[in-house]
């Protein structure tokens, strides 16, 4: 396996910065490239890379496909980014394939989305800090040159960290998140086979779980006098080694929507609360309690002192989903070992790891409780928005992203089921495919079903975004 260029290799793909609880992102416009080019050159020497730890602060930087036009990249080398990222997430047939109709279309996004009067996002910088002081300062340095760098600051999306008791991270519907994350062979250390994956599935230039080398853009050979690139395929210099895809995805959460319909679907005959039921068909939904310890594990209730919460598969302990939920969020967001066409073997989780995402978001808005007390939450006010800001990385969206967003979240007949999306994030209106806001609980004799889930999740703005290696911005910033 060739050896990983980490001092080339952006930050943001090995670690997700949780030493830096402060976190903001810019969206971007280039107004004049002639003035943003040669910020662009210094910016990337201050760009964060995978080699050290950031200290106090540290920066990222990622750029649309209609950014990298704006630089000035000739048609030869965009014309070889893969399809997906020509097109952006909001294409029509993109937006099918995603959910982003009703409530969700692009249309109404408050960025990145279709409507007219919206800016083109360009630039996306990823902006970290050990506290909001330090943030502050760091967001204010770098507006300053803006105006002179011929850059207009379309938005800032910040962010807050929502950590419980026992200093675990939560998102706002009360649940332990960024539990069960990829390790990148090669780059972390390797304690769990089925979850190490090929280091290609993230980074562009290194063979993938196929033993391929995912397609990488390319750039003509006259077009980089000064060899700032390595040399790629078919005698061109590789634009994409080393770097990445980051698909981002802000998502507004309807926290008190979320616990009420549990409630009412919950209730005692009387019309009473029944908080242990309703606290159960959440994690039913969920797949995991709200400690992070999955139904698997602990089927009959929440177990924090369980150590290990990825430590598990389905199909030998749970092939009916009497445990955990074949619709549950995170059995089809990561299905593990239950995938066919031989479930609970080696070729089931070598088929899961041509699909996973390394997922580096962070949740934004105050939380209504701030110990999660669905008790609180039911009878809360709820100003303001509050939600996750979704961000993954892959080196192949369509197989890995919109795979899993299409074929396991949105598939209304995923793992055997019939006419149900995500209960989470799903799709509640997917035309001639009928209703989907229902919600099957595997049981003996019979199963239970949950009817008129509403939608929890509404996307708020999204984009895809090319996150080169420091060598690519170097060149980028030096186009004609």
């Amino acid at each position: 396996m060739d050896s990983l260029d980490l001092q080339d290799i952006q930050g943001i793909i090995a670690r997700g910065y949780g030493n830096l609880n402060a976190a903001a992102y810019l969206l971007l416009h280039i107004q004049d490239a002639t003035l943003t080019k040669p910020w662009l050159a210094k910016l990337a020497d201050q760009v964060q890379t995978s080699q050290d730890r950031p200290g106090n602060r540290c920066l990222n930087l990622a750029i649309t496909y209609q950014g990298l036009a704006a630089l000035g990249l000739p048609e030869s080398s965009l014309s070889t980014f893969p399809t997906e990222f020509q097109e952006g997430m909001t294409e029509p047939n993109r937006s099918r394939v995603l959910g982003d109709h009703g409530s969700n279309n692009p249309q109404f996004w408050q960025w990145g989305g279709t409507h007219p009067a919206q800016p083109t996002v360009h630039l996306l910088l990823l902006l970290y800090a050990r506290d909001d002081r330090q943030l502050a300062e760091l967001v204010a340095e770098l507006v300053e040159p803006f105006p002179a760098s011929g850059i207009k600051l379309i938005g800032k999306l910040d962010t807050q960290p929502l950590k419980d008791e026992q200093g675990g991270f939560r998102e706002h519907f009360g649940f332990r998140d960024a539990i069960s994350q990829p390790l990148i062979e090669g780059l972390h250390p390797s304690r769990a086979p089925e979850h190490t994956i090929k280091a290609g599935e993230f980074i562009l230039g290194y063979p993938n779980e196929y033993n391929l080398l995912t397609e990488s853009p390319r750039v003509k050979p006259e077009l980089d006098p000064h060899n700032l690139l390595p040399l790629g395929e078919f005698g061109s210099h590789d634009l994409g080694r080393n770097g990445s895809y980051l698909v981002f995805r802000q998502l507004s959460q309807d926290v008190v929507g979320f616990w009420r319909f549990l409630d009412r679907a919950t209730q005692h005959a009387d019309g009473s609360s029944n908080p242990d039921a309703r606290l159960h068909l959440a994690a039913k939904m969920v797949g995991r309690w709200p400690s992070g310890t999955s139904l698997v594990q602990s089927p009959d209730g929440d177990d924090p002192s369980v150590g290990d919460k990825n430590n598990f598969a389905y199909h030998h302990e749970d092939a009916q989903g009497l445990r955990c939920p074949f619709g549950a969020h995170v059995r089809r967001s990561n299905p593990r070992d239950s995938l066919g066409p031989a479930p609970g073997t080696e070729q089931s989780i070598a088929v899961n790891k041509t699909h996973r995402l390394l997922r580096r978001g962070r949740t934004y808005g105050a939380p209504i409780s701030d110990s999660f007390d669905p008790d609180e939450i039911l009878t809360a006010q709820s100003p303001g928005e509050r939600g996750i800001h979704f961000i993954c990385i892959n080196a192949n969206i369509s197989r890995q992203f919109e795979f899993v967003q299409h074929t396991w979240i949105n598939n209304p007949k995923f793992s055997g089921l019939y006419d149900e999306t995500d209960p989470l994030i799903g799709d509640r209106s997917p035309g001639k495919l009928g209703n989907t806001n229902r919600f099957t609980e595997p049981a003996c004799p019979f199963r239970n079903r949950t009817h008129e889930l509403p939608q929890f999740v509404v996307v708020r703005g999204g984009a895809y975004f090319f996150l080169p290696g420091i060598n690519a911005l170097r060149y980028l910033a030096t186009l004609a």
